[in-house]
């Protein structure tokens, strides 16, 4: 590897640890103020400051080392757009230790190829997710967010703004709740 070595590491969830990604990059030679993280933010999102700040502070003959593919992104297209935009500038990228070199059809082939599996990854999640949400849903486990009010505190508002006395700002705040939710409420309680 050329350059200054600049790192990056990301979890998605804010309960992962990024230990064992910062051992990897100082295993590569990384120096520990030099490696960017962002935490509880998905590879699939594009606005990251980590990989923003690292992307800055690559310059030409630099080398930007990810212990993994699937740490810089998780879509063909995005792993592609960052890939492209590191070899424009002239800096080198290495995944795990191994140098991509963009020039050559073998590594960009093999990077076509992790990058396609850290989408298939991606994809998978969602569809066991929404499969998960399905059947949690059909047992009656999943019923979506509460009301704010419960059910007497839903009939009162609608009695007292079917009085006439009070405005939507003074139900908001008489039961200490959002305008929107006045609405909402009174929506919900409307005779059929």
């Amino acid at each position: 590897m050329t350059g200054t070595l600049i790192g990056y590491a990301r979890c998605s969830i804010d309960k992962q640890d990024l230990t064992a990604q910062r051992n990897a990059l100082e295993a590569l030679g990384v120096k520990p103020d030099r490696i960017y993280l962002d935490h509880g933010l998905t590879g699939t999102n594009r606005e990251r400051p980590g990989l923003e700040k690292a992307i800055a502070a690559v310059r030409s003959g630099d080398t930007l080392v990810v212990p993994k593919l699937d740490r810089l992104a998780r879509s063909v297209p995005d792993a592609r757009a960052i890939g492209d935009e590191l070899a424009a500038q002239g800096v080198v990228l290495s995944l795990g230790g191994q140098i991509h070199d963009p020039n050559d059809p073998m590594g960009k082939m093999f990077f076509n190829i992790l990058a396609t599996f850290a989408e298939f990854e991606v994809d998978l999640l969602r569809m066991r997710t929404r499969e998960g949400m399905a059947v949690a849903r059909a047992k009656g486990r999943l019923k979506g967010r509460q009301p704010k009010l419960s059910t007497k505190q839903q009939a009162e508002l609608r009695r007292m703004h079917d009085a006439g006395d009070h405005s939507i700002t003074d139900l908001a705040e008489v039961f200490s709740i959002s305008r929107p939710t006045v609405y909402r409420t009174l929506q919900r309680t409307a005779p059929s």
